[in-house]
């Protein structure tokens, strides 16, 4: 549903909105928390937070929130309302306690911010008790259908080009190949767009096959270019393993080479979130209120080519965001 218009009055009888970050944290969330408690006062809305996510819905830590409580947080990393994960949650009797607490506190609706889990979570509960939830997508892997970038991701691809442009000082003191290790179980978005912005000689995506013989080609038509140093980029879960497992093989097939592995892990989770991710989750925060009070719900909002969209949350889930092929391409092509 892209183009749409956003509530410009208010539709339902929605007067009080609860909003929640569940699974893993992305810089952003508070920027995001901040556009739904401010459009909310906005509408004259009560709006309330979930503390630990799920698993505050179900022990009842719910508090009210004022707009002046949300006044210093935009530049803040991390989520002022906590998040944790909730196997409880995913059974009948959590989510009867979650809505017990959820209609003690006379809440109407849910803005959930956060990725497949939560959404996951989310779609169910919307469905067994008919409640409006919209999602707004906070994760840095993204890897949800329906928006072009999740909040989390832009900052978390400048930590890692942060991290590997003081890697590249050391690789280049030292004539090493260094194999640099980013988050991505599922997703090669991170490694792709920080590989090409740090100039890597190959990048490992789980949804691409790059063989062990590719990189060692590649390196060895460097060499003779007197190339005298490399970075590898790997995302954690491509189809060879991680950093560690390339770089073993690598020296054992060419022990001329001085590898080093560097994992950045979850240092690019943290930290303040940039002026992309900043203004991202801003909208993503309004346009959550604004749809509710439209009657929306089960969807999460994106943003596609600059325009705001509604997708459904099955969708978002379980549809494939895939790679750009012609990113893929020309990464290679530099790479030469």
């Amino acid at each position: 549903m892209a183009n749409e218009k956003t509530a410009t009055e208010k539709k339902t009888d929605i007067k009080r909105i609860a909003v929640y970050t569940s699974g893993g944290d992305a810089p952003g969330m508070n920027a995001a928390i901040r556009a739904v408690v401010r459009t909310a006062a906005y509408h004259d809305l009560h709006i309330y937070g979930i503390r630990r996510g799920y698993e505050g819905m179900i022990k009842g830590d719910i508090q009210r929130l004022e707009t002046k409580m949300v006044g210093n947080i935009i530049h803040r990393g991390g989520t002022i309302l906590k998040t944790a994960r909730s196997m409880e949650f995913m059974t009948p009797e959590g989510r009867s306690l979650a809505y017990e607490n959820i209609a003690a506190n006379d809440i109407d609706a849910l803005v959930a911010i956060g990725g497949n889990g939560t959404f996951t979570g989310a779609s169910i509960f919307q469905k067994e008790y008919n409640i409006p939830i919209i999602g707004v997508p906070g994760t840095i892997d993204n890897d949800l259908y329906g928006t072009d970038n999740t909040i989390g991701f832009d900052t978390a691809v400048n930590t890692a080009i942060e991290a590997m442009d003081r890697i590249r000082d050391t690789a280049d003191s030292h004539n090493r190949l260094f194999f640099v290790e980013v988050m991505g179980r599922h997703a090669g978005f991170i490694a792709l767009n920080a590989g090409i912005s740090s100039g890597a000689a190959k990048i490992f995506c789980p949804e691409t096959e790059t063989s062990i013989d590719e990189l060692i080609n590649s390196l060895q038509k460097g060499a003779r270019r007197k190339k005298l140093f490399s970075l590898v980029i790997v995302a954690e879960g491509n189809l060879n393993g991680g950093a560690q497992k390339i770089a073993d093989i690598v020296k054992e097939r060419c022990p001329h080479y001085e590898t080093k592995v560097s994992i950045i892990g979850h240092l690019q989770r943290g930290g303040s979130p940039n002026a992309a991710d900043r203004v991202l989750a801003s909208q993503m925060g309004y346009y959550a209120v604004e749809g509710l009070l439209a009657g929306r719900s089960g969807v999460m909002a994106g943003i596609v080519n600059n325009k705001i969209r509604y997708t459904a949350f099955k969708d978002a889930i379980k549809k494939t965001k895939d790679l750009d092929n012609e990113m893929v391409k020309m990464a290679e092509i530099l790479a030469r």
